[in-house]
């Protein structure tokens, strides 16, 4: 199991006892976010990079045309993988062995951190 997988199933945990239905949903849209985050942040790195090197790869229309594309792609195979049997086989196997314990407020902060320190890198370019 992946950190994303431990993540996801301590956030669907913790909602599941406030909001029995949207539990799945809210933890899907949260581990959807935060890989999209990551995503941008590595995007930001590399074009900042890239650009103190004087090299041209892309445009900034194509690459922001890539990080939609990529996020939908990240947003679909969390949809695929988060939903159904394979959530039910990722429960049990959780419940099983002990799950590790995350500090909530630092999960919800991660996100936004990341975003900030994109957009600090994005400046840098």
């Amino acid at each position: 199991m992946t950190v994303f997988d431990q993540i996801f199933h301590f956030v669907f945990s913790k909602y599941k006892e406030r909001y029995k239905q949207k539990a799945n949903t809210i933890a899907l849209f949260y581990i959807s976010v935060l890989q999209i985050a990551l995503a941008f942040v590595l995007g930001c790195f590399f074009a900042a990079f890239l650009n103190k090197l004087h090299v041209d790869t892309m445009s900034s229309e194509k690459a922001w045309t890539l990080f939609v594309m990529l996020s939908i792609g990240i947003h679909f195979k969390n949809w695929i993988s988060y939903n159904g049997n394979t959530r039910k086989v990722m429960n049990a196997k959780f419940n099983k062995k002990k799950s590790r314990k995350f500090n909530m407020s630092m999960l919800i902060a991660l996100p936004f951190i990341c975003l900030g320190m994109g957009l600090i890198l994005l400046q840098a370019a």
